[in-house]
C-alpha cells in the first residue's frame, strides 16, 4: 500500500514559503522533506507552501499517512487526534535529540511508553541503545519485547564541504549554536582566554538568537579576539567559514550524535573534545585529543593551532592513513536517507 508522509514538529514555522529557521530540527524537517518527497508539514492552519502543504493533524488521513513524530512524546496524544474516525494511525518517533534532556519521572516515563508503542528511529547507534534502555526499565515487558528500534547516523552532506583555506590568525571554533548548561560554555570560554595569553588566536561563535543577548554571549564579544553572531544565512556560507577554522573545542557533558562536530572535523579543523563516550562513539580508535580536565584541553588546542599540520598527520594515522576519509564514509548522509526511508517501508509499507 502506497503511503504519503507528514513531518510534525512543534518548531517549525513557514518563511517566505519554505520551512524557516537555521537551527538542527528545522533543518532536519527540511532534510526528510527530501528523502520523501511531497510530504506534508503539520501545522495549525492550512495553507499551501512552497513544493508542500501545510495541514493541521486532524485533516490527515491516518489509512493512507504516516507521521514521522519529532515531538516524541506526545505520539499518544497524536494518535488519539488521528483514531477518532476510527482508523488505524501510523506513527513514527524520529528521536533527534539527547535523551539526557528529559529530567523529570514523568518526562522520561512518556518517552519510554512512547517508544514501547510506536516504531522509533534514532539519529545514532548511542541514542538508540539509549531509547532501548529508557523502554526496558521503563515499560513492562510485554510492551518492551515488542519495541521496534532502528537507527542511522545523520551523516553530513559530503557535496557541501569546500577546499581549506588557512587562516593568517588560527580561529577556533565554539561548536554549537546554544549557550546551553550541557554545553559548558563557561569551560569553552575559560580554556581559549587561557590559550589566547599564550598564543594569538581569534575565536567565532554562531549562535541562535535566542542566546545572542546572554551575558556570556556579551562577555565573550567584549573581546578584541573574538566575533559572536548570528547563524549563517545558507550551508554555503557555513561550510566557508568551516574551511578557514582551525580546531574548535567541544566542551558539552552529552550528545546524541554531534552533527557540528562532523562537519567541522570534516572541513578539516583539528577537534579536542571531552574524553566522553558521546565523543568516542564519533571518533577512530586511539584519537589523541580527548581531554580528562581543562588544563589537557588547554595543552591540547594550544597544540591544535600552533602545530596544526602535525596534529592532522597525528589524526591521519590513527585513521589508518586519512582521517577525513575515514570520516566521510561513516558519516555520508545518504546513508541517513535510505535507512530511514527503508525503515517507513519496512514499518508500513510502500512510502
Amino acid at each position: 500500500m502506497t503511503v504519503s508522509v507528514a513531518i510534525k514538529y512543534a518548531g517549525a514555522f513557514v518563511e517566505d514559503g519554505r520551512v524557516g529557521g537555521h537551527d538542527a530540527g528545522a533543518t532536519l524537517v527540511r532534510r526528510l522533506m527530501r528523502v520523501f518527497p511531497g510530504s506534508k508539514l503539520v501545522g495549525g492552519r492550512a495553507r499551501h507552501a512552497e513544493g508542500f502543504d501545510v495541514v493541521p493533524l486532524e485533516y490527515l488521513d491516518p489509512a493512507e499517512t504516516v507521521v514521522i513524530n519529532m515531538d516524541v512524546v506526545d505520539s499518544m496524544a497524536v494518535w488519539r487526534t488521528l483514531s477518532v474516525g476510527g482508523g488505524q494511525p501510523r506513527i513514527m518517533n524520529f528521536v533527534w535529540w539527547n535523551t539526557s534532556q528529559f529530567t523529570s519521572e514523568v518526562q522520561r516515563a512518556s518517552l519510554a511508553l512512547s517508544c514501547a508503542l510506536f516504531p522509533t528511529f534514532a539519529n545514532s547507534e548511542r541514542t538508540a541503545t539509549e531509547i532501548r534502555e529508557i523502554v526496558s526499565s521503563l515499560t513492562v515487558p510485554q510492551l518492551a519485547e515488542k519495541a521496534k528500534i532502528a537507527w542511522a547516523n545523520l551523516g553530513i552532506r559530503l557535496e557541501h564541504v569546500q577546499a581549506r583555506e588557512e587562516p593568517t590568525v588560527p580561529i577556533v571554533l565554539y561548536p554549537a549554536i546554544y549557550l546551553s548548561d550541557r554545553k559548558q560554555p563557561q569551560l569553552f570560554l575559560d580554556v581559549v582566554e587561557r590559550v589566547h595569553k599564550r598564543t594569538p588566536i581569534n575565536v567565532e561563535a554562531r549562535l541562535h538568537e535566542s542566546h545572542l543577548i546572554s551575558e556570556k554571549a556579551m562577555r565573550l564579544s567584549r573581546k578584541d579576539w573574538a566575533w559572536v553572531g548570528p547563524l549563517t544565512a545558507t550551508r554555503e556560507d557555513y561550510y566557508h567559514h568551516l574551511a578557514r577554522t582551525t580546531a574548535f573545542l567541544a566542551t558539552a557533558v552529552d550528545e546524541s550524535y554531534g552533527l557540528e562536530y562532523v562537519e567541522a572535523l570534516v572541513a578539516g579543523a583539528v577537534g579536542v573534545f571531552p574524553d566522553r563516550p558521546w565523543a568516542r562513539a564519533l571518533l577512530p580508535d586511539g584519537y589523541p585529543f580527548l581531554y580528562g580536565d581543562a588544563r589537557e584541553a588547554e595543552d591540547m588546542l594550544f597544540r591544535a593551532v600552533t602545530d596544526t599540520a602535525a596534529c592532522r598527520a597525528e589524526l591521519d594515522r590513527v585513521a589508518g592513513g586519512n582521517f577525513v576519509a575515514w570520516l566521510r564514509q561513516r558519516h555520508d548522509d545518504s546513508q541517513f536517507e535510505k535507512q530511514i526511508a527503508d525503515a517507513v517501508k519496512s514499518w508500513f509499507g510502500e512510502g
